[in-house]
């Protein structure tokens, strides 16, 4: 959520930076609310004032025994208070309204973003590796998963509907391996593992910016809960509504969860395999840091996520998202892009974003360092997929499939499926 007052104070370049993102937000429409908002905050103020005033002139006057005039005087405050009654409850729809439309407006981008409509305005910072080259045709992961029998796309329409998958034997397995190898991987580079609630409430969507903007996009109990799109929901707001110390500062967590997305948007994109479907598994990244050192912990963490990819020896490539290509709640964007011989082309697989102190300021959380300043100021928020794990074994599936049907399995990941060196149909 932006900052009235910034708005307010920078309405020029508020509306510059909603165009390069492509955002339909009416700024005059809320400087008008704010406008009224304040005027109802100052009429308020100054009937307090009045009515204090009158309530003093009340005990001189009953102390000089002018009762007549003290009852006119009593009068004069029940009006008084009559009025700021009815003036304070416009006052609270002013500030609900304010609110609401501060929580439809996205995230300013950074500086450092390029300026452009689509994905195709997204420019790219590295690659790393070198897309396998196959001496046959290799096959998309889902024709290999069934063949293998780790994939089965049937059965999950039979359980549940389209875009459900069910993972049999080494799919399962190398599931869990992959989930525990992240995980691993992230402890060893200071991340703090957590386990959290599948299910959130609204307040705590709300926070991260996933309500109200995005509703259709999640699937909602009959309790008024939610399935979590993503554990950033989570991980953000253990400390809404909290203080932190600069000093502990930053705090990097880590969880894996299953997550859930109804892709109300999304009709007719990625429709066949694991790539875009309504229930994943993904291993998370969320960091709190200060506003001066946000940026480099940006980069840390998609060092992070890349280093998961350089261990398995997946080839990918990293690209920042340009303006209109950003999240809501982004001021700046990598994408982390795993190359797919089904496609012939480079997927994301992580998406990294500085948050700013957007998230913060909707969740309440802020810090304090007493020694730099007084008070207390929003804490900045990171978050990344560290990674998709669907997407994660897919890749590993494609790129390390051999002429003969099988898979080779990753060194790094052999530890954690007994020594097991390949995948063969069975």
């Amino acid at each position: 959520m932006l900052d009235a007052r910034f708005v307010r104070d920078n309405a020029d370049e508020v509306r510059a930076a909603l165009s390069e993102r492509g955002a339909s937000w009416d700024v005059d429409a809320f400087l008008a609310l704010d406008a009224t908002r304040r005027e109802l905050i100052g009429a308020v103020e100054a009937l307090q004032a009045r009515r204090n005033e009158s309530s003093k002139t009340i005990g001189l006057l009953m102390k000089e025994g002018q009762r007549e005039d003290a009852d006119a005087a009593k009068d004069e405050v029940r009006r008084i208070n009559e009025e700021i009654g009815s003036l304070e409850s416009r006052m609270a729809e002013a500030d609900e309204q304010t609110r609401d439309m501060l929580l439809t407006v996205p995230n300013l981008p950074d500086k450092s973003v390029p300026c452009g409509i689509d994905e195709t305005d997204n420019v790219e910072v590295r690659r790393w590796g070198r897309p396998p080259e196959f001496s046959f045709e290799p096959k998309a992961h889902w024709d290999l998963g069934p063949e293998l029998g780790v994939i089965d796309f049937d059965r999950g329409v039979k359980l549940a509907k389209s875009r459900f998958v069910v993972l049999g034997r080494d799919g399962a397995r190398l599931t869990r391996a992959l989930i525990s190898f992240m995980l691993d991987t992230h402890a060893e580079r200071g991340y703090r593992e957590w386990w959290v609630p599948a299910l959130a409430n609204a307040e705590t969507l709300t926070a991260t910016g996933n309500l109200p903007k995005f509703e259709d996009d999640l699937f909602k109990t009959g309790e008024g809960l939610y399935l979590i799109p993503t554990a950033e929901v989570q991980l953000t707001n253990l400390h809404r509504d909290e203080v932190l110390e600069a000093s502990e500062l930053p705090f990097n967590y880590t969880a894996y969860t299953p997550c859930f997305r109804e892709e109300a948007g999304s009709a007719g994109r990625d429709t066949r395999g694991m790539i875009r479907v309504h229930q994943f598994d993904k291993v998370e990244l969320v960091k709190f840091s200060t506003p001066e050192t946000s940026m480099e912990a940006l980069e840390a963490m998609v060092a992070d996520a890349e280093h998961i990819l350089q261990q398995l020896g997946l080839a990918y490539r990293t690209v920042t998202l340009c303006t209109g290509d950003m999240g809501f709640a982004a001021a700046k964007t990598y994408d982390i892009e795993v190359w797919l011989p089904s496609y012939r082309d480079f997927k994301e697989i992580s998406s990294c974003s500085n948050c700013t102190d957007f998230q913060a300021r909707r969740a309440g959380i802020k810090y304090r360092s007493p020694g730099e300043f007084k008070g207390s100021r929003f804490v900045h928020t990171l978050n990344g997929s560290g990674l998709a794990v669907g997407r994660t074994l897919v890749a590993v599936l494609e790129n390390y499939q051999r002429a003969d049907g099988t898979v080779e399995v990753p060194e790094v990941l052999r530890p954690y499926l007994g020594g097991q060196t390949e995948i063969v149909a069975g």
